[in-house]
């Protein structure tokens, strides 16, 4: 069971950093050096997610809450940012296109992983 759930995250990981090329590509603002980079963005990206993320979460609650959860999409974006200090070879141009590429890569990973979930079942 355990050799799966790495199997899935793998995959996911490799979805991800696929989704990040393909937006790298479309977007002017964001560059990425190397599929290598990209796959490593994906593995940053999930780490900021599950560590950092709900922190962000917790202390930023009552704006949350005043804009209707709308101030998630802010803390996105500084995952992106985040990601961006943390990641050489990967840059992304400032907040807008931190925050586009956010929703766009949240859409993308949604398409793909709901793929790869039709095809296992």
């Amino acid at each position: 069971m355990t050799e799966s759930k790495s199997f899935k995250t793998l995959i996911e990981i490799l979805l991800s950093a696929i989704a990040v090329v393909v937006l790298a590509n479309m977007l002017p603002g964001i560059y990425v050096n190397s599929f290598l980079t990209a796959i490593v963005v994906a593995a940053v990206l999930i780490l900021l997610n599950l560590f950092v993320k709900p922190l962000l979460i917790i202390f930023t609650l009552p704006v949350t809450i005043f804009t209707f959860g709308l101030f998630l999409l802010v803390i996105n974006a500084l995952i992106i940012m985040i990601c961006d200090a943390l990641v050489s070879g990967f840059r992304v141009d400032g907040f807008w296109y931190a925050l586009l590429f956010s929703v766009l890569l949240s859409i993308l990973q949604s398409v793909l992983f709901a793929l790869t979930k039709k095809k296992s079942e």
